[in-house]
């Protein structure tokens, strides 16, 4: 059981949510303190003032801290898909023992990470393993404790620009804190909002956020794909704010009391006018009829999701999305967007979700906008976690395992050059054994 007090760190374009956390004595979250601010130097998931960010930051993980004085252990910050690039990865080891401990897995995944050809300007934030195999066998989830005399594995392959790490880092500082560990944004949130048997099935995960729309697809125990596109909520005010010729605060407005995607069906809706004020002279207002906002908002959400639609297509990864279609973040609230996304993805099952719930009586994350903040969580205080190489390059796995293996890890675990070396394989036949085995994930 992980007792370690630690800090979840969403970082958002409209909202920085900060929470500190900890497993109590059954295994539950606790939480122990909860802080939140309206971003300011950040966009589109990008730190564009280090000055206001690391103000508005500080002020968010101060008013968690208030309510606790346990020492934060470690530290797990959400990263914005638009700085990842993914690649895939193969690597394969011997068994020398015959049993598969968490050494060979560590081994395995240290691999296929050595084999992966990262861009330059990119560190690896995740190193997700598909899918193992032992000697010839068919694909296996969980390798531990089994037999053979080989292991390989497929490996998902996450990273991030070094320059967003970075600044991360830079506006912690005000903090006294650094960051232990960097999650992908759709993964947490995927985390945070599938049920079992959707992850068993495969789904795709929409996380409508408010500059950007993150797409994850879930395939077993993690994510085999993800993406995004560069639009969210705040371009739907954007629009409103320059169609009606109004400012963005009403504009903001009319989009959270007036937003459908459903028809106006009523003659009395049709004829309902709203009151916004004049762009450049906000002294003077002007009347507007309700059925004029809903075919801009309508026009706005049908182009994001298509544009989803195509990413999914073009992914390759559709026919492994049995689960449907998950739509969670901010903008998955507005009324209609289920009923639309249903004629856009046509024969998926489309679901509107929220959190599963950390039952806590301190926080409610029955939201839709906690989801990626609520994976954090989940993701950071895991105690039977998935194996996976996380943003430190080391193997996740329970915590008396962890404790168990200490001091057997630092002794005979090896780096990828030495491991290279040890178990004698050719990293040529390696890769091509791999690929033809996995060539329908291509």
């Amino acid at each position: 059981m992980n007792n370690d007090a630690i800090l979840a760190l969403d970082i958002g374009t409209t909202k920085i949510t900060a929470i500190v956390a900890q497993n109590d004595l059954n295994n539950r979250i606790n939480i122990l303190g909860v802080g939140s601010c309206k971003s300011n130097g950040i966009n589109k998931g990008s730190i564009v003032d280090i000055d206001l960010a690391s103000t508005t930051i500080y002020d968010a993980i101060t008013t968690a801290r208030q309510s606790s004085d346990t020492i934060i252990n470690s530290t797990f910050i959400s990263i914005s898909g638009t700085h990842t690039k993914s690649l895939r990865s193969g690597g394969a080891v011997n068994i020398q023992s015959g049993q598969i401990s968490h050494n060979e897995i560590n081994q395995v995944l240290q691999m296929a990470l050595y084999n992966a050809k990262v861009i330059p300007d990119y560190e690896v934030i995740h190193v997700l393993p598909l899918h193992f195999n032992i000697d010839d066998s068919n694909e296996i989830n969980n390798p531990l404790n089994m037999h053979g005399s080989r292991l390989e594995v497929y490996a998902n392959i996450v990273t991030a620009k070094k320059t967003t790490l970075v600044n991360i880092q830079n506006v912690l500082k005000k903090s006294n804190l650094e960051a232990t560990n960097f999650v992908l944004n759709g993964y947490a949130s995927s985390i945070a909002v599938l049920e079992d048997d959707q992850k068993k099935l495969g789904a795709a995960v929409l996380d409508l956020g408010g500059s950007t729309s993150e797409l994850t697809i879930f395939k077993g125990q993690t994510i085999a794909y993800n993406d995004f596109i560069a639009i969210g909520s705040e371009h739907i005010t954007n629009d409103l704010s320059i169609i009606l010729h109004t400012p963005y605060n009403a504009a903001n407005m009319i989009k959270n009391q007036y937003g459908s995607l459903l028809p106006i069906e009523t003659d009395e809706m049709s004829i309902s006018k709203v009151k916004i004020p004049l762009l450049g002279n906000e002294t003077e207002t002007k009347e507007i009829p309700l059925v004029q906002i809903q075919p801009i908002i309508h026009a706005r959400v049908e182009e994001l999701l298509c544009l989803l639609k195509n990413k999914i297509e073009l992914s390759g990864m559709k026919e492994h999305i049995d689960g449907g279609i998950v739509i969670t973040g901010g903008l998955s609230q507005i009324k209609g967007i289920k009923e639309l996304a249903q004629k856009i993805f046509v024969d998926i099952p489309v679901k509107i979700s929220n959190p599963i719930n950390i039952q806590n009586g301190y926080v409610d994350f029955n939201t839709p906008t906690m989801s990626t903040i609520a994976g954090l969580l989940k993701y950071a205080l895991d105690t039977d976690p998935f194996f996976e190489l996380d943003s430190n390059k080391e193997l996740r796995k329970k915590e008396e395992d962890k404790k168990i293996s200490e001091t057997a890890n630092n002794n005979s675990e090896l780096s990828p050059e030495d491991t290279l070396d040890a178990i004698k394989i050719e990293p040529n036949k390696t890769k091509t054994s791999i690929w033809d085995k996995i060539g329908r994930w291509l």
